[in-house]
């Protein structure tokens, strides 16, 4: 079979070839969207990151497409409609980072309610040794609203237990043996907003997410609440956010994730675009805000990114692949 791989390393080559001997190989750091399709488009197979989108206007360029694998948890990125349509598989990497973007969320809080990141600035930006308004407080007794008790939202609950919190949390499936096991209690959302002194989402950005956190309810949070989001930006209303953390509601926001990231990392094409919705523009621009806000601290979609999550991605993306091989796939989207 003729397999792409793409938005590569460069690491990951050897590997890959070492596993597919007889297959016809090809290696790109690339992504694939409708603006950036590579010369050779004969694929059986493709494996994709993040930054990919593929939708019908890609799909029309790939005639021999069967597969499609992404080295992510999340594949909005990807149509299923037209997937489904076309009779093309797609399968994901669940569970690679469950501990990985669980650690980084707490270096995140940390970071937040002990103003880590404002000190070191302060030292190094203006060699000005002095604690004046770097006073931070305790995770002991504070309560962790957690958003989403998937893979991810478990580690985190633990790992919140471990610091002495009480953990509250909302899913849309209740696990009681699960709760009664770490220690924590379920509520409903608006129950949660106003009794979380932190916030965090683990949840997956879709339909029934998007907006979850919104001008109609983010008043609901508890004054000076902290906000964590390593999951997807889509899941909190941008401009209500900014909104919040103006008027005192939000004390800090720690996001890794932004609402209309991919259009931020090409910025100036995505400005040049006649099909640039204003929907999408307003967004673009509270997310510029947001990175001159005091009280935020923004990082680059980095939270899975551990040398051991980019290996165990790798070696179940192989497994996809010769799932689909051997007409016995897993791990399917769809």
């Amino acid at each position: 079979m003729k397999i792409g791989f793409f938005e590569l390393e460069g690491w990951e080559e050897k590997i890959i070839r070492s596993q597919f001997p007889n297959e016809e190989l090809f290696f790109s750091k690339e992504k694939i969207d409708s603006d950036n399709l590579p010369k050779v488009t004969n694929y059986d197979i493709l494996s994709v990151f993040i930054d990919s989108v593929i939708d019908r206007k890609v799909f029309n360029n790939f005639p021999n497409l069967k597969f499609i694998t992404t080295r992510s948890t999340g594949y909005e990125h990807i149509n299923l409609s037209d997937c489904k349509e076309k009779g093309v598989l797609v399968s994901y990497v669940p569970g690679y980072a469950d501990s990985t973007v669980a650690e980084y969320t707490f270096g995140l809080i940390l970071n937040l309610t002990r103003k880590i990141y404002t000190g070191i600035n302060q030292v190094k930006g203006k060699e000005f040794f002095s604690i004046t308004d770097l006073r931070g407080i305790d995770l002991k007794g504070k309560t962790l609203g957690v958003i989403g008790v998937g893979r991810i939202g478990k580690e985190v609950i633990r790992l919140a237990k471990g610091f002495g919190m009480t953990v509250i949390a909302t899913s849309p499936r209740i696990d009681k043996l699960l709760a009664d096991e770490i220690g924590f209690t379920y509520l409903p959302l608006e129950d949660l907003l106003k009794k979380s002194d932190i916030i965090t989402f683990h949840c997956p950005y879709n339909a029934s997410t998007h907006h979850l956190i919104n001008k109609n309810n983010i008043h609901f949070i508890k004054k000076g609440a902290f906000l964590i989001n390593t999951a997807r930006g889509g899941i909190v209303e941008t401009e209500a956010l900014v909104s919040a953390l103006k008027d005192g509601t939000i004390q800090g926001a720690g996001l890794d994730v932004l609402e209309g990231e991919k259009d931020m990392k090409d910025e100036l094409e995505f400005l040049s675009k006649e099909t640039s919705s204003e929907e999408k523009l307003k967004t673009v621009l509270y997310d510029h805000i947001l990175m001159r806000m005091p009280n935020v601290l923004i990082t680059p979609h980095i939270a899975f990114n551990s040398q051991e999550a980019l290996g165990r991605i790798l070696y179940i993306t192989i497994e996809n692949i010769n799932g689909f091989m051997k007409q016995k796939p897993i791990n399917l989207a769809i």
